[in-house]
């Protein structure tokens, strides 16, 4: 029985094998059926809808069953966020809902990579300037996500189809291939999340649900040039 939403939900958009063999370290893997699942746009309450809606915000739930895609772990197709008009790139807020996750991160300017290893009720912020791919490393546990962003843009997957994925591939078992299609790439660092404390260094308690309403704790999501301490916890190394 469903435990992490508690209202209706619309049918998801679907990431088939078709959509994803782009980015997989074998492109002709034959598997088949759905990988995962994206619940775009939810609201407990007609209240929490106006206040997004009027926030510039959108409030996401991905759902991931444990999968071995031919030798990977099951993960998203990854993207990028473009620059905001204050030219930084917009970030994202995630919290692991259920199950255990793996973000991993990598700069535009592909000087840095980052995997950040996540528990159930962990939140991850993505950085401005930072792509994103998360990945279940469990062969028997589905991994269910939600996040919040700006609606003021669409995510770019374009650098991730022609390089054939992220910088790295995780394989079943948590070895580690890097991609040839990135050259110069540095060091993998790996950061893991502290119980109650975002990847900003920040105490939280509850979902990023409960956020919903307080226009100043999400206010980072859409002018992230006002809010550069929200990053540093993550990327000062």
């Amino acid at each position: 029985m469903r435990s992490w939403w508690k209202g209706a939900l619309p049918a998801p958009a679907i990431r088939t094998i078709r959509d994803m063999q782009v980015v997989l370290v074998n492109r002709r893997c034959p598997a088949s059926d759905p990988l995962y699942y994206m619940y775009r746009d939810l609201a407990l309450s007609s209240a929490d809808r106006c206040w997004l809606d009027r926030a510039h915000l959108r409030y996401d739930i991905t759902v991931i069953p444990p999968r071995d895609v031919c030798g990977e772990y099951v993960k998203t197709k990854g993207h990028y966020h473009p620059c905001s008009p204050e030219g930084i790139g917009y970030p994202e807020l995630y919290e692991v809902m259920d199950g255990q996750a793996q973000f991993l991160l990598q700069s535009r300017t592909l000087d840095d990579a980052i995997l950040v290893l996540a528990g159930t009720g962990a939140r991850v912020i993505i950085p401005p300037g930072y792509g994103h791919i998360t990945i279940n490393p469990s062969t028997d546990s589905t991994l269910v996500l939600s996040n919040l962003v700006s609606t003021a843009f669409e995510s770019e997957y374009g650098e991730y189809e022609i390089r054939h994925g992220a910088a790295y591939y995780i394989m079943t078992g948590g070895r580690l291939v890097r991609n040839r299609n990135y050259p110069n790439l540095p060091q993998l660092r790996r950061i893991v999340t502290v119980k109650g404390k975002d990847t900003a260094g920040r105490s939280y308690t509850g979902p990023i649900y409960s956020l919903i309403g307080d226009r100043q704790a999400l206010a980072f999501l859409n002018e992230p040039g006002k809010y550069p301490a929200v990053f540093t916890g993550l990327l000062k190394g």
